[in-house]
């Protein structure tokens, strides 16, 4: 298996372990607050961070890493979950979804600002068609009535895009798991203190689903899934596999109908074919 191949293995199953995060976290906030649960779970996910680093103490980050890490921690430690939480008190885990179907094509113009080799003009042509395709179903929704928890979730995009492009630069010489390791670490100063202050009054209340939301996102998508992803970002090109993104929507439309029994549409079906088919096309001229 060449190196691209195994970048491509690597982001698919990062895609798949994000694709829960929204509806874990629609769960979640059932009991707790979007800074309670934005912080509880970075907090809990660098505890299991330092754990690994004590125990394989990689290479430490230079002084110059230090901007490129604090890009990661305020782009996918704490921007991206702290925005779709608080979108989430409003809008459905399918609504959100549709919205990270934005992703490739941010973070590949992240990866191109950052001064990456440029993609082929029709890897552009497919990323916009992915686009549009996502893009065009969200608004079709029949719950869509555009308002301040939409440009919430652009928003978390935009943050999110630049924290994926930063991370898989820093992962070509630190590591995937060990950028949002020490990402994690960096925040922990913020997300602790935050954590202790916005704790519920009493966790007698909260659901047994709240906590499984709550463990979900803290484990497998604020570290397990980077792992993998930063992985696939830097062997794969940040540019190309980010691609993968388009699929998390529809992944994700899975675990919302697994857990918050919501419908699946023939139209879903359709939009999910269109967006294989700019997976592949991207792929084929990333």
């Amino acid at each position: 298996m060449n190196s691209k191949t195994n970048g491509w293995l690597s982001g698919l199953t990062g895609v798949v372990i994000f694709a829960g995060s929204l509806p874990a976290t629609r769960l979640a906030i059932a009991n707790f607050s979007p800074l309670f649960l934005t912080s509880a779970r970075a907090t809990l996910a660098a505890v299991a961070a330092l754990l690994l680093l004590a125990l394989w103490q990689p290479q430490r980050p230079r002084q110059a890493d230090l901007f490129s890490l604090i890009m990661v921690a305020a782009g996918v430690v704490i921007g991206f979950p702290l925005l779709t939480a608080l979108a989430l008190q409003k809008i459905s885990a399918a609504h959100s979804l549709m919205y990270v179907g934005l992703l490739p094509l941010c973070t590949a113009i992240f990866a191109v600002i950052r001064g990456e080799r440029r993609p082929q003009p029709a890897f552009w042509l497919f990323s916009l068609a992915g686009g549009i395709i996502v893009t065009g179903y969200a608004l079709a929704a029949k719950e869509n009535q555009a308002g301040w928890q939409d440009l919430l979730m652009v928003a978390a995009v935009i943050l999110c895009a630049a924290g994926y492009a930063e991370g898989a630069s820093l992962a070509r010489r630190l590591g995937g798991w060990q950028t949002i390791a020490w990402s994690l670490c960096l925040s922990l100063p913020v997300t602790l203190p935050t954590a202790v202050l916005s704790r519920p009054t009493s966790f007698n209340s909260v659901s047994l689903f709240a906590w499984v939301g709550l463990g979900y996102v803290a484990l497998f998508s604020m570290l397990i899934g980077f792992i993998f992803w930063y992985r696939g970002l830097a062997k794969g090109g940040t540019a190309a596999v980010g691609q993968l993104q388009l699929l998390q929507p529809f992944i994700g439309f899975g675990f919302a109908a697994l857990l918050l029994n919501e419908s699946i549409s023939g139209a879903m079906v359709v939009s999910t074919f269109g967006a294989l088919c700019c997976v592949a096309g991207a792929k084929r001229f990333g």
